[in-house]
């Protein structure tokens, strides 16, 4: 009896397995489950721990009333994916954990970093900004983890600012823009209004948005920056501000198709939409945007994803929870793969022809060797819909059709040294 119940837990993982992830990207681990599985009541073979280090930075106000300020953004996606992770890791007899270490605005995440570097956590899942992403990964007992890049998207974290120990999950700047200008290069939108902010990733934005410009043969006629304070937008008279501001702000005299706005610190993008002076499309951080993940996103069983987040974390699924999630799937994917949690073991593995995880978007991702970017398609969204989906048809490569977005090998100023 004890026997046939163990062969049903068994057949019901397996099963759980072929539904949480396409057949195509089950690990060669799980192929043989139903012969090499082990009883899930045993004792683990193999520990693997991971941590999330994250700050509580201050975060803008959304500017719509519909999108509620979020304390726990980031973190609900490793949650989600931990109990994925042990799901199909009971199968081989492993065991993942994860610890949650998110530090007040103020505090000394290094000190924090070299605590926990020293007590041999070197698998981290970095939810940080530019300066203290650097600083961490710079700790001489740094030097042989691997740092799961989730929040930044600045180009120079993977070009003259790369770093051996630091893997980024979140497309660039340039990946983002790039990925807009393909679907307007394929639309003949060519003729681009440039609406920037005035703040450090807005600028970031901004000149990802100049490169691809001239990367795919389209041209910026303007551009304009905000100046105006809309502070006293959720006032009684607000919309009337706003309504008088944007219009004073697109006007050009010059033809343009649409206009790209890069307003990364959410100051007046989503007032832009129907307040233009002329009757233009918006895209790029409003409008249609790029991005990794969208809560609209239901293709390749992306609405079981979806679903699965929803009941943990009671709201919907954001780009940051998807990352952070995806991190944790990636370390997992790797230990699996393996069956080390050795990190100079995981990491060649990643690294290597033979590692592919899945993101719930139709193929294996992988990192780039030259700066240690996820290689991932993006998603081209509407505020309530799916658009499309970039790398676009016709946009060609030699070897991996992703990397028309970004910095190519032969474009990269990254100079990784081990």
């Amino acid at each position: 009896m004890r026997f046939a119940t163990s062969c049903c837990r068994r057949v019901v993982a397996v099963a759980l397995i072929s539904i949480l992830l396409p057949v195509h990207h089950l690990p060669r681990a799980w192929a043989d489950a139903s012969a090499t599985a082990v009883d899930p009541s045993a004792p683990p073979t193999l520990k693997a721990h991971f941590v999330y280090l994250g700050k509580k930075y201050p975060e803008p106000v959304p500017l719509s009333l519909l999108d509620k300020v979020l304390t726990d953004e980031g973190v609900q996606g490793t949650r989600v994916a931990i109990k994925e992770n042990n799901m199909t890791g009971r199968l081989i007899g492993h065991q993942h954990d994860i610890s949650e270490v998110v530090l007040e605005a103020d505090a000394d995440v290094v000190a924090k970093a070299r605590e926990l570097f020293k007590n041999n956590e070197k698998l981290i899942i970095a939810d940080l900004e530019h300066e203290d992403l650097l600083a961490v990964s710079d700790l001489p007992e740094a030097k042989d983890a691997i740092i799961l890049n989730i929040r930044d998207s600045d180009d120079d974290l993977r070009q003259e600012q790369c770093r051996q120990n630091v893997f980024h999950l979140p497309p660039s700047w340039a990946m983002r823009a790039d990925a807009l200008a393909q679907y307007m290069t394929w639309k003949k939108w060519r003729r681009w209004l440039l609406v920037s902010g005035q703040g450090k990733k807005d600028l970031q934005y901004a000149a990802a948005v100049r490169r691809a410009a001239a990367k795919f043969g389209n041209k910026i006629v303007d551009e304009k920056t905000y100046k105006f304070d809309a502070g006293s937008r959720r006032t009684d008279s607000g919309h009337q501000q706003i309504q008088t501001q944007m219009p004073l702000l697109t006007q050009t005299s010059s033809e343009y198709d649409v206009l790209f706005v890069t307003d990364a610190e959410e100051a007046f993008g989503d007032y832009l939409l129907f307040r233009t002076f002329d009757p233009k499309p918006v895209i790029g951080t409003h409008g249609l945007v790029a991005v990794g993940w969208h809560r609209s996103f239901e293709q390749y069983a992306g609405t079981q994803m979806q679903n699965r987040f929803e009941r943990q974390a009671k709201r919907a699924m954001t780009e940051r929870d998807y990352y952070a999630w995806l991190a944790v799937r990636i370390f997992g994917e790797a230990v699996l793969r393996t069956n080390s949690a050795d990190v100079a073991t995981l990491k060649a593995f990643m690294l290597s022809k033979d590692f592919g995880v899945a993101g719930f978007k139709g193929v294996g991702l992988t990192f780039r060797t030259w700066d240690q970017q996820l290689r991932q398609p993006i998603l081209l969204s509407g505020p309530r819909a799916l658009v499309s989906i970039s790398p676009q048809d016709g946009f060609l490569h030699q070897h991996n059709q992703t990397d028309t977005m970004g910095f190519d090998k032969s474009e990269s100023k990254c100079r990784l040294s081990s």
